[in-house]
């Protein structure tokens, strides 16, 4: 178990190397840099430069990265030449948004998509089945850009449920909160709902026939006792499996949707620093969700094998 888990946090420090490397490359290939928007339109290519040598930034894109990683590693992710704020600081500020939208657009995907899948494996190739397939189908293939839009003129224009955009906190109540924050997060599950039901209706087919589920129904034992008592648990490991590395992938997922509901979260923050060229803010958001992401499916993934030993030994082979 001890290898296993090392070998995953190994990878995970490969991945996190890679992806910071490839944002500095690519964030180096746009146009402009960081000194000429601190200095404004009307600074010299002169002052542009000598700015730009005293950040560091007319160095190797690899000198650039290795300085920032010997600061990165001790937990330093640097100031913003922009704001002039800590990096660290400005995510903490802004993660407990995101981190809510992701929560809640996990707990929506969850409560929608079981019942779904539930339905739909009672009658595997019905009539049923189909429709709620292609009602999955759709909410997989409406990108959050396009829902956002349809959600808000549907629900808060027209039925007046919710705020059209921006966000309360808190500390201004329960109630005003979830109804900040209820839109941008069913934006978000839509196309995990579509996941999450396909996943575990194949798997409650596959174990609805199993010969214990068959023993109990020819004891007399209705249906749904059957599905919910023999056939859900067993079912529904896979889906928190993924439900788990969801989680990762819905924290840094949400800047299209955080953009659109003018939410202070993480999302707002990337985008405004890549608009500026702050490569040390998108650096440090990059590397936190990218932490945050191999750190959660870390844990999945050891937990899968702590619960099912055949996957410790499918990996050590």
């Amino acid at each position: 178990m001890l290898q296993f888990a090392v070998k995953r946090f190994l990878r995970g420090v490969l991945v996190i190397l890679l992806v910071t490397f490839l944002v500095i490359v690519l964030l180096s290939l746009a146009p402009g840099s960081v000194a000429s928007v601190i200095l404004g339109d009307n600074a010299t290519p002169e002052a542009v430069a000598d700015l730009e040598h005293k950040m560091g930034l007319d160095r190797s894109i690899f000198i650039q990265w290795l300085s920032w990683l010997a600061s990165a590693v001790t937990g330093n992710l640097g100031v913003s030449p922009v704001t002039y704020q800590q990096v660290t600081t400005a995510i903490f500020e802004r993660l407990p948004v995101t981190l809510e939208i992701a929560l809640l657009a996990l707990i929506i995907a969850l409560v929608i998509a079981v019942p779904l899948a539930t339905i739909a494996a009672r009658r595997p190739e019905g009539g049923v089945d189909r429709g709620i397939t292609g009602l999955t189908s759709v909410f997989l293939s409406i990108p959050a850009f396009v829902a956002a839009p349809v959600l808000v003129y549907l629900l808060a224009v027209e039925a007046r449920l919710f705020p059209v955009a921006g966000w309360a906190p808190l500390s201004e109540g329960l109630g005003p909160n979830l109804r900040a924050a209820f839109l941008p997060a069913l934006c978000v599950a839509l196309i995990e709902v579509a996941a999450f039901q396909r996943i575990l209706r194949a798997d409650l087919v596959t174990t609805l026939r199993e010969d214990y589920v068959e023993a109990a129904r020819a004891k007399g034992m209705s249906s749904r006792y059957v599905l919910w008592r023999h056939a859900f648990r067993p079912s529904s490991f896979s889906l928190l499996t993924v439900a788990g590395i969801s989680l990762g992938r819905l924290i840094g997922g949400t800047i299209i949707v955080e953009m659109f509901f003018s939410l202070p979260g993480l999302g707002q923050l990337v985008a405004g620093a890549i608009s500026s060229r702050d490569i040390v803010m998108v650096q440090g958001v990059v590397t936190f969700v990218a932490v945050a992401y191999v750190l959660i499916n870390t844990i999945v993934d050891v937990g899968y094998g702590l619960l099912d030993p055949r996957v410790r030994l499918a990996v050590s082979r």
